[in-house]
């Protein structure tokens, strides 16, 4: 089976990880399974790609990256939702909004994506912690392709 992709083009889905968020995303509740998928030249980012909706692509990065102290608790539904079994299933994505020039670009640390590795399950998890925004502006580190 092939899909429809918003950045590369018609991609052989067989050949490609599958994440189910059980949910949906907020604001995107009829979306609830998604690939990832990399960018040329740019290891920092991925494209998460919907496999129904070839429209809805976004792009995302591995938090840790912009900012070396994040930190957050998953909730227990959340836990108990994605079957999470220890840290090690563990892996946080956050969604970023590019914006031209690149050093205007944001990525919300408010609502991290939590993916079980282990069973391909995912959420969207909204913090209810302050101190996180919606819209952080990124460093340095993920300007140069840094992981």
């Amino acid at each position: 089976m092939t899909i429809q992709t918003k950045f590369h083009g018609e991609l052989d889905l067989d050949t490609l990880t599958q994440w189910t968020f059980p949910k949906g995303l907020p604001g995107l509740e009829d979306e609830t399974t998604f690939v990832l998928l990399p960018i040329e030249g740019n290891d920092s980012f991925q494209v998460m790609q919907s496999v129904h909706t070839p429209g809805v692509a976004l792009i995302v990065a591995n938090p840790y990256t912009v900012v070396s102290d994040y930190s957050f608790a998953i909730d227990d539904p959340t836990i108990e939702l994605l079957g999470i079994d220890s840290q090690e299933d563990l892996m946080i994505l956050s969604v970023m909004s590019m914006k031209d020039p690149f050093e205007s670009s944001t990525i919300n640390l408010q609502a991290p994506l939590i993916f079980n590795i282990q069973n391909h399950t995912a959420k969207q998890m909204i913090l209810n912690d302050t101190n996180y925004s919606l819209r952080t502006p990124i460093g340095t580190p993920a300007q140069k392709g840094a992981r």
